[in-house]
Parts: C-alpha cells; sequence; structure tokens
C-alpha cells in the first residue's frame, strides 16, 4: 500500500510540473520570423557580378602545398574590383594570406572581419560548371558562392562603400583573410602572429560558421540569424590492425578487417560518449522556442523539465542537433588488402573526431584508445586541436553583433550557435575574447547541401544585406 502511495504521489507531482510547463508556455507569446531579402535589384545584381568574377578565379588549396603565386594573381582580382580598398587601407600579404588595415579615430576596440580565399575541389558533374560564376535563377553559381567567397565579397564591398561616402570608422578595422582555411593550414595564424607582434588585441572578430538559415529546425519556419560561439574541437584518427596475412584459401579467424568491423560495430552500436546540454545550446532552444509550434514550444521553452527528455531525442531528430551535445566519430577511410585472394597482413582505419566542451580531446581520445585496444587495434592521432573558448553571450561584443543583426535584417531572430565544424576562427583566440562565427548570408537546404558539394551556389537577393550587415557592425563599435 505505501509503495501504491508513493506511485500516485510521483504521477500526481509529475502531472503537476506538466501542468506548470503547459501554462508557461501557453503564457508565453507566440512570435514569427518576418525577414525576407527585399533588395534593390539593380544593387543586388551588382554585387552578383562581383561575386561571379571572384568566383571563376579558381583558388582551390592543396594541403602542404605552396599556392602563393595563384593567390597574388586572385588577390590582383581583388585590387580591381575594391580599388578602394587597396588605395586608402595598409595592405599585408604573408604567403598569400591577406590582411588590411583601416585605421581609426581609435584603438581600443578594433575588429577584425574575416573569411578565407580559397575553397575545396570541385568535382562531379555540375549543372553549372564549378568556376563559371554563372548568374542563373536567381543566384551565383559555382565552387565558393557559399563557402565563403560570399563573405569575402561583402565585407570588401562595405569598406569599398563607407570609402566612397567618406567615412573614417571610429575604431580600428582589419580585413583577414587566409589562403589555407579548408585544409586547416597555418595561414591564419602567420595572420594572428602578425597582429600579436603588433600588440594588437582585436575586440571582436567575426568569421564564417553560422549565417542565417532558413528553417533551423523542423517545425521552426522562416530564417533565423545563428551565430556561432564557440567551435568543437577535432582529430583525425588512424586505427591499424596487424597479422601475418595468408592466402585467402584458408582465413584465420580475427583478421584484421574482421577486427576493424567488430570495432565500428561497437562504436556505432554503444553510447561511448556522454551526453550533456551546453549552456550555448540551451540557449539556442531558449531563443526559439517562441517561434515554434505547441509540441516544440513547449519542450524547448521548458529545458528544467523535459532536458533528459531531449538529450534523448536529439540525435533521432537531427545529426546536426545531436553533435551539439556530445563527441562524435566519423569513419571515413578503409584499406586492406590490394588483392582479393590476399588476406592483409596489416589493415588501417581513418576516422575525424570531434570534441565537445564537458568531454574534452584528452578524455574523448581516451575512450576510444582504450575501445580500440580491446580489438588489438593501433591508434594514432593526427592534426588534433582541442574545443575552442565560448564566446560570452551575454557580454558587449556578442550583444553588438545581435544589435546590429536586429538593424541590417528586420524581422530576423538570433540565437547563438554551437560549430561542429572548424574554422580559422580559433587561431584568433590566442588575442582575442570575442570571436564570433557568423556569415551574413541566407542558407537555405540547397546552400547547406551543396556546400562542399555539387551545384554550390547563392541566392544573390541576400547580398546587400551582408554588405550591410559590415557596414552597420563597423558603425557601430564606438
Amino acid at each position: 500500500m505505501i509503495i501504491l502511495y508513493i506511485i500516485l504521489g510521483l504521477l500526481g507531482l509529475l502531472l503537476l510540473l506538466l501542468l506548470i510547463a503547459v501554462v508557461r508556455t501557453l503564457l508565453t507569446p507566440s512570435r514569427k520570423s518576418t525577414y525576407v531579402p527585399n533588395p534593390d535589384p539593380k544593387r543586388a545584381e551588382a554585387y552578383a557580378r562581383t561575386l561571379s568574377k571572384m568566383l571563376q578565379y579558381e583558388t582551390v588549396s592543396v594541403a602542404e602545398t605552396n599556392q602563393r603565386e595563384k593567390f597574388l594573381g586572385f588577390h590582383k582580382l581583388l585590387e580591381e574590383l575594391f580599388p578602394l580598398v587597396h588605395k586608402h587601407l595598409e595592405k599585408t600579404e604573408i604567403d598569400g594570406n591577406l590582411l588590411f588595415y583601416w585605421k581609426g579615430k581609435r584603438h581600443d576596440k578594433p575588429i577584425v572581419l574575416m573569411s578565407h580565399q580559397d575553397v575545396v575541389p570541385a568535382e562531379g558533374v555540375w549543372e553549372h560548371g564549378p568556376f563559371s560564376g554563372d548568374i542563373a535563377d536567381g543566384k551565383v553559381w559555382g565552387r565558393g558562392a557559399s563557402d565563403t567567397k560570399c563573405s569575402v565579397m561583402a565585407f570588401f564591398q562595405a569598406v569599398e562603400e563607407l570609402l566612397a561616402d567618406g567615412y573614417e570608422p571610429e575604431n580600428d578595422v582589419y580585413l583577414s583573410s587566409s589562403c589555407t582555411e579548408e585544409w586547416n593550414g597555418g595561414g591564419c595564424p602567420k595572420l594572428v602572429a602578425f597582429l600579436e607582434k603588433r600588440g594588437v588585441r582585436p575586440w571582436l572578430v567575426v568569421d564564417e560558421g553560422g549565417g542565417i538559415i532558413t528553417e533551423p529546425i523542423g517545425g521552426i519556419e522562416g530564417n533565423f540569424a545563428m551565430v556561432g560561439v564557440f567551435e568543437k574541437g577535432k582529430a583525425d584518427v588512424r586505427f591499424t590492425a596487424h597479422s601475418n596475412g595468408g592466402h585467402a584459401s584458408a582465413p584465420r579467424k580475427n583478421s584484421p578487417a574482421a577486427r576493424l568491423a567488430d570495432f565500428i560495430h561497437y562504436i556505432e552500436h554503444h553510447r561511448v560518449f556522454r551526453r550533456k546540454m551546453p549552456p550555448e545550446v540551451a540557449a539556442i532552444f531558449k531563443a526559439l522556442a517562441p517561434y515554434a509550434y505547441f509540441p516544440l514550444k513547449l519542450v524547448f521553452g521548458n529545458l528544467w523539465l523535459f532536458r533528459p527528455v531531449l538529450l534523448q531525442v536529439l540525435p533521432m531528430l537531427s545529426d546536426k542537433a545531436g553533435a551539439m551535445i556530445q563527441t562524435t566519430i566519423a569513419f571515413t577511410m578503409l584499406k586492406g588488402s590490394d588483392a582479393f585472394n590476399v588476406m592483409p597482413q596489416e589493415a588501417t582505419l581513418g576516422a575525424n573526431m570531434r570534441f565537445i566542451p564537458h568531454q574534452r580531446m584528452a578524455e574523448s581520445l581516451a575512450i576510444v584508445r582504450k575501445i580500440a585496444e580491446k580489438y588489438q587495434l593501433d591508434m594514432e592521432v593526427f592534426r588534433s586541436g582541442d574545443v575552442s573558448n565560448a564566446t560570452d553571450i551575454h557580454g558587449e561584443a556578442f550583444q553588438t553583433v545581435q544589435r546590429v543583426i536586429a538593424e541590417a535584417f528586420p524581422g530576423c531572430p538570433s540565437s547563438p550557435y554551437v560549430m561542429i565544424g572548424a574554422t580559422d576562427a580559433h587561431f584568433y583566440e590566442r588575442i582575442c575574447d570575442s570571436v564570433v562565427r557568423f556569415a551574413p548570408v541566407i542558407y537555405g537546404a540547397e546552400q547547406l547541401n551543396s556546400m562542399h558539394g555539387l551545384n554550390e551556389n547563392i541566392e544573390y537577393n541576400c547580398l546587400p544585406g551582408a554588405v550591410d550587415f559590415y557596414k552597420h557592425l563597423i558603425e557601430a563599435v564606438k
């Protein structure tokens, strides 16, 4: 009988908590994202033509390769497109990487606007040539259109127009653009070292990463400015299984390929990493809740009650959402024997890991190493880096970015965002406490799917808003 009373009491408490959550949700005003770009067509088309010329110049970067001459050619194009920038700003070029300095009236709050020049290779058959820069169907097509020559064009154009108006910035402005971002090369660190030597500590750095995302979560309609505030860490890892080999006609058990397969199966079918909701992820749900339909609004707006449930279901709802709450490992490369009838003496497996703040690089790697040892695998780590610092979402710099977003994109809500990919931005954390990742262009499903894939494009009606964002940001920092 006592147990029954306890159960009934717990059920009553649960119903009471649920009732409180429902009432809170009903009392929370519903909102709607209303931002839709509606620029002057002539202005949008002019920016499209500028971006088209930039896309036509192929800037594919190759890891560990000196490609300075290629990028110097691209710099000549930039000089033709943005003559006032090159006339009035101090230019520094280091091995193809660019830094421009625009002296302000004051020097206590310098800002850095950045995005990379290089692009990934373009493979496969494209609807429009990857380096055609075609303008068709309201879009500019080509490798780098959305990742991220659009941003490079926008902040150069913003400064060009401000210079044409005779504007003098209140604070120092830097334009930073590396040519090694796509392979996490040393270009951006050289620019950071140059600024560090000069004693420059930026007040704010704005790089790519987030963006204006159309329907960021299923059931939440409209355009939302998702502003990245930290990046997950990452490492490339190789696992190797050894044996004496042999002829395939008399196969031995526990072969290298089989051990790798067992290892993959174990990782894929067990929860090896801990799930936890970082404060920045909780802030995302809080910001988006008023824009959701009632069921999502109920859950997102009452994390005090539904957080445990959300941690369980997020990976089922979205791979990207799931990646924001735990370390991930993706198996990407496999190699064994070179012949069908030969057992391999060695088989290798490549993987890419992304680390979360509550389970950083050392802990995550130790977990995987222990499992690898269980299957008699050697483990090597390459090109590793831990989780980046998190920008204070309540700080003045982040709040300034949010205010400028509201000015440049009326009716567009903004939210913190967790970068599950990697950018050059983390290099600037050596000299800056407020580094945000936000490309001020619209990324719909088509644009997101075409990044690093086929038929990359950007809708050019969003380009004037991107230029305005950078202009407003420069003017806002006083």
